[in-house]
């Protein structure tokens, strides 16, 4: 079950990081994090192809972590929204504490929707690979996303 769990972690991980590329970085152009995740989508696309040696198998896995990018942004411009609404009611001085807990609970039942489809994705891919194949894209993917994280003591 640990072991279930650090996959899922680590395949969500990585296509969190790489969508908080696009995502956390204000400062930059927006065609900037979309390069971001470009970059992103040709590394796993590269990752699914040395591990996955079968060429249909590899284009389902591929096309199943595009679904999974996809619900990331997806998720992402929602949660933007989302922020947005609570920005106009904060700034209303009239707003009802019941308006902010409406939003918040659209906003929180919007990201568990998300994340259940996106972990829906994780096992449909898991079905696909075999064991070896999983392990092998799994601890790719592992590698890659320890290169973009922070430093420690550093941002």
């Amino acid at each position: 079950m640990n072991r279930a769990k650090l996959m899922l972690l680590t395949l969500v991980g990585m296509t969190l990081t790489v969508a908080g590329c696009a995502g956390h970085h204000r400062h930059m152009e927006m065609h900037s994090g979309e390069a971001a995740i470009e970059r992103g989508i040709a590394e796993t696309n590269a990752m699914v192809d040395q591990t996955v040696k079968d060429p249909d198998k590899a284009k389902q896995a591929k096309a199943i972590l595009q679904d999974i990018v996809a619900e990331v942004k997806n998720s992402a411009q929602a949660s933007r929204a989302f922020h947005e609404q609570m920005a106009v009611m904060n700034a209303d001085y009239d707003a009802k504490p019941e308006q902010f807990t409406k939003v918040l609970d659209e906003m929180n039942n919007a990201r568990m929707a998300s994340a259940t489809k996106i972990l829906g994705l994780r096992f449909k891919m898991r079905a696909l690979l075999t064991v070896q194949e999983w392990n092998e894209l799994t601890g790719a993917m592992d590698k890659t996303r320890k290169r973009y994280a922070p430093k420690e003591g550093g941002m």
